[in-house]
């Protein structure tokens, strides 16, 4: 045993030695680049690639975004003043049009163009290519099957191939006949080349979506706007309350388009007890113009039906109240009359109503308060609305004056009041006491301040306004990228082969094989109906179709029914190891 382990360590020294002297080559700058080329352009990378895509966007979900909303992330960065700057400059607030995620979504993009493009031009020559050439050993084959045409029937080999071949030209294969006079004919066959266009659709398509997508980054914009009855939007820039402009948008991608409310409708339920007063259906009636040239069109506009105007969809997203006031000033000027959008707080539409009076004189107004609906007061003297219909409508306000800040150019929220710098005239524990006001009724502001009257009430919708250039192309890509893997899981590569021969008695020897390239449940079954159609063709009987010979016990069995068995100058082959396949 010693002498067999100084043997081994005698033999492995020179290899070790050999190994620690050998040198190796240096790939260069080319090799690099290729290499970096091949790991890039590999399916493993590509799904890497889009797994991290998917994991670099939750970012976007977890903290406010620039784009969508730059307020929100201007209070952000105050009220978290020890990371918010750290975050801002990794990026976090601009996710979708930051530097790193730009980067991944280009790797993904050249990896799916590198991983589609060889695998196109190699199925091509595929395709163009002859079946590959019959194994010598059929008998090898996962399917394998023998078959036997009496002499009798005047099938010679020739015809027999020819006639095989016929068959699977009509099961959609690819025939490819060799040597067809010779004494042992035989074919190729090939389908299911279906299965590869379905992978390179699928990847093509997923390589579409990602254009699309950008395209509608680039190229796409998004805004909303409140409309009061009666109010008209304008496509422009200014029409809009909130604007989110793609990254390369121009102002001339505007169409000048418009869109006037009429009137808006809500169905409240009033039949069952469990969602009494709930509404359950939306319907604003509104006139668009292409142009400010074309003749105007009535439309509805519904939750879920969008409006399609100018290459843009408009969405029914918000509804509410807006209560139209007239409030005039301590010399008695108008100094504001129309709606205030009443933003919704709670149950049957009670809202918080926010007006500030900026042109007010001497001094500028705010008022703070609620819109009901249907006003109740409760034996605690507290107002609440009892239903959502405009039954007992009440407007009840905190009235302040002073400097609103609005000449500072800080921007502020039109649904908020900073009443820190502002005196108040009216309030609850003030000994004026809160305002409160029916349709039609007027208050007089303490000091001289002037006066506000309720002259009525209006509805009002929020609208969502999206163009996106790549959204269509995005859906068509979508349903194409479904169409190939669909192709691709159920369409299976298969390749036939057969072989026929003469023996010397006169019967026409068959032999064929089938071989699936990949994992292919449904090959037996497919070795099954060729062999059915087999038999039709040759009016075969129950006892002509033999199966294959079993295996040998002593492992070198010969398979006597094979075209070339008894055949001048052929050479009867053994079955192998494993032994011929039965048919199924």
């Amino acid at each position: 045993m010693s002498e067999r382990v100084n043997v081994k360590k005698k033999q492995s020294a020179p290899l070790a030695e050999a190994k620690a002297q050998a040198a190796v080559p240096a790939l260069g700058p080319r090799g690099m680049l290729r290499w970096g080329w091949t790991q890039l352009t590999s399916m493993r990378t590509a799904l890497f690639l889009l797994l991290l895509l998917a994991v670099a966007a939750v970012p976007g979900s977890l903290f406010p975004q620039r784009p969508a909303n730059p307020a929100v992330v201007t209070q952000y960065i105050k009220d978290h003043p020890d990371y918010g700057k750290l975050l801002d400059s990794l990026q976090l607030y601009d996710v979708y049009s930051s530097a790193w995620f730009s980067a991944i979504y280009l790797l993904l993009f050249i990896s799916l163009i590198g991983c589609v493009v060889p695998r196109a031009i190699a199925h091509y020559k595929a395709v163009r290519s002859q079946p590959p050439r019959t194994p010598q050993r059929l008998s090898r084959l996962p399917e394998y099957g023998t078959l036997e045409i009496p002499s009798a029937a005047g099938v010679p080999a020739s015809d027999a191939i020819n006639g095989a071949a016929g068959l699977l030209r009509k099961r959609g294969y690819r025939v490819d006949v060799r040597d067809a006079d010779g004494a042992l004919p035989s074919l190729g066959a090939e389908r299911g080349f279906l299965k590869e266009v379905g992978n390179l659709v699928f990847h093509t398509s997923l390589i579409g979506v990602l254009v699309s997508v950008a395209a509608g980054g680039l190229f796409g914009y998004s805004g909303q706007r409140i409309l009061v009855e009666g109010d008209t939007f304008v496509n422009t820039l200014v029409g809009y309350d909130q604007f989110n402009p793609g990254t390369n948008f121009q102002s001339s991608q505007l169409q000048p388009y418009s869109l006037q409310l009429d009137k808006f409708n809500i169905t409240f339920d009033r039949e069952s007890k469990g969602k009494f007063g709930q509404p359950i259906d939306f319907a604003a009636t509104v006139t668009t113009k292409e142009n400010p040239d074309a003749p105007p069109r009535q439309e509805i506009l519904k939750v879920n039906d969008p409006v399609s105007l100018g290459g843009t969809s408009i969405y029914l997203t918000g509804n509410g109240y807006a209560p139209v006031v007239t409030i005039r000033d301590g010399a008695g000027n108008v100094a504001m009359q129309g709606p205030v959008v009443a933003k919704l707080q709670g149950e049957n539409y009670y809202s918080s109503v926010v007006i500030k009076v900026p042109d007010a004189q001497p001094d500028q107004l705010g008022f703070v308060g609620f819109f009901l609906p249907t006003a109740f007061v409760t034996d605690k003297n507290v107002s609440f609305s009892a239903d959502p219909e405009l039954f007992n409508p009440q407007l009840t306000l905190n009235s302040y004056y002073g400097d609103l800040g609005l000449n500072t150019g800080a921007p502020q929220n039109v649904f908020e009041l900073d009443v820190k710098n502002l005196t108040p005239l009216n309030a609850r524990n003030l000994a004026a006491g809160g305002i409160t006001l029916a349709p039609g009724s007027t208050y007089t502001l303490p000091d001289g301040k002037g006066t506000i009257s309720f002259d009525g009430v209006k509805r009002y919708i929020g609208v969502d306004i999206h163009h996106n250039p790549g959204q269509g192309y995005a859906l068509v890509f979508a349903l194409l990228a479904v169409a190939g893997l669909i192709l691709s899981l159920y369409v299976n590569r298969r390749r036939v082969w057969v072989r026929t021969g003469t023996a010397d008695d006169g019967r026409t020897m068959v032999e064929y094989g089938l071989l699936a390239r990949g994992e292919d449940h449904r090959l037996a079954g497919e070795a099954a109906a060729l062999r059915k159609l087999f038999s039709t063709e040759w009016q075969l009987a129950e006892d002509r179709v033999p199966d294959s010979t079993p295996d040998d016990p002593a492992g070198s069995q010969q398979t006597p029914s094979r075209p070339g068995d008894n055949i001048a100058g052929s050479v009867t082959t053994p079955a192998g190891p494993t032994g011929p396949k039965k048919d199924q």
